[in-house]
């Protein structure tokens, strides 16, 4: 029988259960006991989010069954797949909250349960049956073929591969089961779950996971036509089961984290996956995964961020993705195609105003070989100003509005680039409201609000004097930083230790002077105190000496 996958507490009451039903009635045959598979991996979003149901209850019987739990196993039909399941379901939830339940404890997300479903499950990495891989796998073909009957495209795949099984052909038999699994995504809601992970069991069994689970993962991105309103949350349900229950060193996790991204992409779910990502970079190493596999999910990732709207986050994974790539493939067509995306989102993007990760990369670097104009244009977005920007206008008039690149955005973009340059250039940390006019090309009563801009932008920091008419620098941010910008700091520093000197010199000076003051007066009023016949107390002063006593005194 299959269950959800769960938690140990389950399994032992379940287990304790057997027990006393093997105790009380010798004639019946013994419940076998629970099987398990071994211990998976932490989940890949850290959360629970594969879902068991709470363990049986005492009261079961109670629960309007016909016949006790011991006796499911001797005389299964396909119908009795769901038995668990319509118990879970009338016991515990209504089928809307523990749809929503499951989509939130799936994705980590907040949720306050129902009085009567407060137990969270402590390992969702098992899957609980009873019985041999035979009879699990004649069970499950037995029930496919029960449901596909009621469909347009009836299989018979129960009585294929019960010849299958006797002679001992499991691989042959599951390979005819998976192949007719599609069936699964019209079976009633609450029997789902159930099967499906009926069926993530019989494959994990196998010897070979990785020739089946395509399949089984295809059929999960497809629409569940039973369940119209809880489709994604069944469906990402078991696709986060056999994520877990695969070893965390198991490469074929990969390939079910791949679907699980474009099953996500498919929906529109990206916020829920984006927290989760932070664990690539770990996973890949557990994995050994190569390079061109890498990439191949970074660019995923950066799609399904695109069609999110979050370009940010898009652009971010493309870079990574780019970073896959050796020197000698960065001329190579797939390497040029993402380089020129990044770049046409870089300088279009109203937040990113540092180029440098961009150009470091080899395959960036080769645009000027297959794309000059492009590679030009970044070099001005880089470390050139507005005035080369328009010259560069001119110079390929109507190629911008070709590539259909917004104008109005770059130009923008280039005036704030443009302030933060003449900030970083000006020595005295002063600019008067006619140079910022000058150099963003604008009227002078535009000044304030450029400069409002800049600051928000994060370009700069510093505050605007109406009086002086002057922008007064605190702060700015290099746009580059190469041999002029070192040689601008080294002049810098020689002006900051000129000034040091001057102020070392003046402190010194007073304190000569302090101390040749301090001198005078001492001697001076040692004076007037030798001229009264007082000690003064201080060194070098002349002191009367005590005489001698003789021996006239007596």
């Amino acid at each position: 029988m299959a269950l959800n996958a769960g938690q140990q507490d389950s399994a032992a009451s379940g287990f304790d259960k057997a027990k006393a039903t093997e105790g009380q009635e010798s004639t019946k045959k013994v419940l076998p006991p629970v099987r398990t598979l071994p211990p998976g991996p932490l989940p890949p979003y850290e959360s629970l989010d594969a879902i068991s149901p709470p363990a049986i209850p005492e009261d079961f019987h109670d629960i309007g069954r016909s016949k006790p739990l011991s006796d499911l196993h001797s005389d299964r039909t396909p119908s009795d797949l769901s038995d668990y399941s319509d118990h879970n379901t009338t016991k515990y939830t209504d089928s809307v909250v523990k749809g929503a339940a499951l989509f939130l404890e799936f994705y980590s997300l907040s949720y306050t349960p129902h009085a009567d479903n407060t137990a969270r499950m402590a390992s969702p990495q098992l899957i609980f049956v009873d019985g041999t891989f035979a009879e699990l796998a004649q069970e499950m073909a037995d029930y496919i073929q029960a449901n596909s009957a009621k469909t347009e495209h009836a299989v018979q795949v129960g009585d294929e591969v019960r010849p299958l099984l006797e002679k001992e052909k499991n691989e042959d038999a599951l390979e005819a089961i998976v192949k007719a699994s599609g069936v699964l995504n019209t079976v009633p809601e609450k029997e789902f779950t159930g099967a499906i992970n009926l069926l993530i069991h019989l494959v994990l069994q196998s010897n070979e996971p990785k020739r089946h689970l395509p399949a089984v993962c295809s059929n999960l991105l497809k629409p569940i036509t039973s369940s119209p309103s809880h489709g994604f949350t069944l469906a990402a349900s078991a696709l986060s089961t056999i994520f877990n229950l695969l070893d965390k060193t198991n490469p074929v996790r990969y390939n079910v984290f791949l679907q699980i991204i474009r099953f996500i992409r498919q929906h529109g779910q990206y916020e829920l996956l984006k927290p989760r990502l932070k664990n690539l970079e770990a996973w890949f190493a557990d994995w050994e995964t190569n390079a061109e596999d890498q990439r191949k999910l970074y660019i995923d990732v950066a799609d399904a961020a695109a069609e999110a709207g979050d370009d940010e986050e898009s652009y971010h994974y493309i870079l990574k993705a780019l970073s896959t790539f050796e020197r000698e493939e960065a001329e190579g067509e797939e390497a040029q195609k993402y380089s020129l995306k990044a770049l046409k989102m870089a300088i279009s993007s109203p937040t990113r105003f540092d180029f440098q990760d961009l150009r470091a990369l080899p395959s960036v670097q080769a645009l000027s070989d297959s794309q000059p104009i492009y590679s030009q244009l970044l070099d001005i977005f880089t470390e050139q100003d507005l005035e080369d920007y328009n010259d560069f206008r001119e110079e390929h008039e109507g190629w911008i509005e070709k590539e259909k690149l917004d104008h109005e955005k770059l130009q923008r973009k280039m005036r704030l680039l443009t302030f933060a340059s003449l900030a970083a250039s000006t020595p005295n940390r002063e600019i008067p409201y006619a140079n910022i006019a000058k150099a963003l090309q604008i009227p002078s009563e535009d000044v304030e609000m450029w400069t409002i801009d800049v600051v928000r932008a994060k370009l700069v920091e510093g505050r605007l004097s109406q009086k002086q008419k002057v922008f007064l620098v605190h702060r700015t941010t290099y746009r580059v930083f190469g041999e002029k910008q070192w040689r601008e700091l080294g002049t810098r520093i020689d002006q900051f230790k000129l000034v040091v000197d001057r102020l070392t010199s003046t402190v010194r000076r007073a304190q000569a002077e302090v101390e040749q003051a301090r001198k005078a007066e001492e001697e001076q009023l040692a004076k007037k105190l030798a001229g009264a016949g007082i000690s003064s107390g201080y060194p070098g002063d002349r002191r009367r000496q005590p005489r001698q006593r003789t021996d006239d005194d007596d």
